[in-house]
């Protein structure tokens, strides 16, 4: 069956990566995509959002304004050194101009089955629960609510302890760890370890090279200035971890990642844990922690197989 899935992304290079592989394949139906802040700011999600469409000649999915801003009040702070100045590492796309809608037009797209639909969540919370705020009810029926954020046990991205989409807009966090049904929360745990190695990027950008399809030649630029972030940040690291990712691939493959029912909040007050998340492991947890599917591990040579899979086995041909 095909898998309906509605989009929430701050489209950086893992995003796009995410975004990309979700229209390489058949198996799964973009009903629509929601632009935030955060790796960069929404104009320029948008501006990414509708130049990914244009190269894989997808114009039919709607975008919806997002957040701009987080419920914290505090600034937006974007992360040009890790994504580039525009998202895409060193690709400064055409500006192409398709229609964009407010958010509350998200709640009346046509041929959408809550029951069947899964919410994936790339970046802050802030539009997400925003989208609770506005209409509870609506939001409560939908089937899943997959998201990438917070570090369990594990060191932050932003802090010591806290990882960036928590620790940006806590207050978004916390409401949908409380609100949110049938929740899974894909951490840094895991995602530091979803690696795409240069090996991968150079045999994806050789195939695409003879097909000459765009939508796949933007994957090794974007890769390798992902990479030599990372190779500075992280001496050592075998690869890009692209982090948001995962969140669809656990869709495809959810037997493939190792799952906890787990107690969590996350720490919304001002001082050195503002973001963390944490996860109650005592045999009586406090009452006020949610419980909700946390992600501790992957089976990384199934992943890293089904990227190569996708990616040399399908093609889009340039847009009209």
């Amino acid at each position: 069956m095909v898998k309906q899935v509605l989009l929430f992304t701050d489209l950086g290079i893992d995003d796009a990566f995410t975004m990309l592989y979700i229209l390489f394949r058949k198996d799964i139906q973009l009903v629509g995509i929601v632009a935030d802040y955060g790796n960069v700011t929404r104009d320029k999600a948008v501006w990414n959002i509708n130049y990914l469409k244009y190269i894989t000649g997808r114009q039919e999915i709607p975008v919806f304004l997002g957040a701009s801003i987080p419920l914290t009040g505090i600034g937006v702070e974007t992360f040009p050194e890790v994504h580039g100045e525009a998202g895409l590492g060193p690709i400064i796309p055409p500006k192409i101009n398709y229609p964009v809608y407010p958010i509350s037009e998200m709640y009346h797209m046509k041929n959408i089955d809550l029951e069947n639909l899964t919410i994936i969540n790339l970046g802050r919370l802030s539009s997400l629960a925003t989208a609770f705020v506005l209409n509870l009810e609506i939001m409560e029926n939908v089937k899943e609510y997959i998201c990438m954020g917070g570090a369990f046990f594990y060191p932050g991205n932003v802090t010591a302890v806290a990882e960036a989409n928590f620790h940006l807009d806590p207050y978004a966090a916390n409401l949908i760890v409380q609100y949110a049904k049938n929740l899974t929360i894909i951490p840094l745990n895991v995602t530091q370890h979803a690696i795409v190695t240069p090996e991968m990027v150079n045999q994806i950008n050789d195939f695409h090279q003879v097909t000459q399809d765009p939508a796949g030649l933007i994957i090794k630029p974007m890769l390798d200035y992902y990479y030599n972030f990372y190779s500075k940040s992280n001496p050592g690291i075998e690869g890009s971890p692209i982090h948001d990712f995962l969140t669809v691939w656990y869709l495809l493959h959810p037997n493939a990642v190792g799952l906890s029912k787990v107690p969590i909040k996350v720490i919304p007050d001002q001082g050195e844990g503002f973001g963390q998340s944490i996860a109650d492991l005592r045999a009586t947890p406090d009452p006020k922690y949610k419980t909700h599917s946390v992600a501790f591990q992957f089976d990384y040579e199934l992943f890293k197989n089904d990227i190569m899979n996708t990616f040399l086995t399908n093609r889009f041909l340039p847009s009209k």
